[in-house]
Parts: structure tokens; sequence; C-alpha cells
């Protein structure tokens, strides 16, 4: 089980001895898309969603989750964190994107609760949409930046439209077809 790092040499899980790390300044952003009908966002648009505003409910969704995500994901480290920043907008006729910043001084990244605070906050979307719209969509849920830690910096290239996707297929669902 060599190279990796949640396995220990007989392959039991194990969560990983970061004591020895420097403590850095860490940060993550994340993004996620939640497609619907037009009908549907121009409702929330409209703050006409009998649940209440949706997106102020997903973006404090999304900042608990990312506060809790090591309780949620079974070998990540709790953290303290030090910004937790989550925004939704419309793109397009049809589709809400959420994008969520996380940043700490620590030992270990933050990639993980960015990735829960969009997952989370488009949950909570779908959540309060639902008795509107069953057919939504949760998309492309991914990492976009990260950096600080032994690995440095990453940044999605923009070309990047997602793994085994159709290079077209992107561009014509956040047209809203």
């Amino acid at each position: 089980m060599s190279g990796l790092t949640h396995f220990d040499e007989g392959g039991a899980s194990r969560m990983v001895d970061v004591s020895g790390k420097q403590v850095t300044a860490r940060m993550a952003r994340a993004s996620g898309l939640v497609r619907m009908r037009p009908e549907t966002l121009a409702l929330i648009l409209d703050r006409r969603v009998a649940k209440g505003d949706v997106f102020e409910v997903a973006r404090l969704a999304g900042i608990m989750a990312a506060k809790r995500t090591g309780e949620l994901i079974p070998l990540c480290h709790p953290l303290s964190l030090d910004a937790i920043d989550v925004a939704l907008a419309p793109s397009g006729p049809a589709t809400v994107r959420i994008e969520a910043t996380v940043r700490v001084l620590g030992r270990t990244g933050v990639e993980m609760e960015a990735l829960t605070a969009v997952s989370v906050a488009a949950l909570t979307v779908y959540d309060m949409c639902k008795a509107i719209d069953r057919g939504m969509a949760i998309a492309e849920v991914r990492l976009e930046e990260k950096s600080g830690g032994r690995s440095g910096h990453f940044l999605r290239d923009p070309s990047d439209v997602g793994l085994n996707t159709p290079a077209g297929l992107r561009t014509s669902l956040e047209d809203g077809e």
C-alpha cells in the first residue's frame, strides 16, 4: 500500500500524523453547480420559494458543513478554521454556481472543507426547492485552487471540464440547454 497516506504498512486505515509538519497559511477554493428549470431559478432569485431565502440558507449550511468536515469524513483532521466564504450566484438561466473558499493556519490543507461546504450548500438548494423541481442535478463539485503546504499551489486549468466529460457538454449545459 505504499504511496497511500491513509493506510499503514499492513493496509489498515489510519489518520495521517501531521504533528511534524510546519504550520503554514493554507487556502482551498472549490465550486459546484446546481442545474434546474429556469422557472425554479427565477423563484429563487425573486425570493418566492416557500421555505425562505434559498441562497442565504444554503450559504449558512455550507459554512456550518465546512466547520464539521472532520466529523463527516472519517480520516479528516478536525480543524479550527480561520475563514469560510460561501457564494451562490446564477450562472445562466438554469444554473446556480456555488463557490467556497476556506482558510486556515495549520499543518494540513482545507480542500475537504471547501468541497464539503460546496456539497452541502448544493444539497440545501436541492432540499429547499425539491417540491417545485425534483429534476434538479448537482454537478461538477471540484477543487479549483489550493495553496500552502508541501505540495504547493494548485490551480485548475480553465480548459479542464471534468473527468470523462465531452468538451462541449459543460458549455451547452451552462447555457441552459
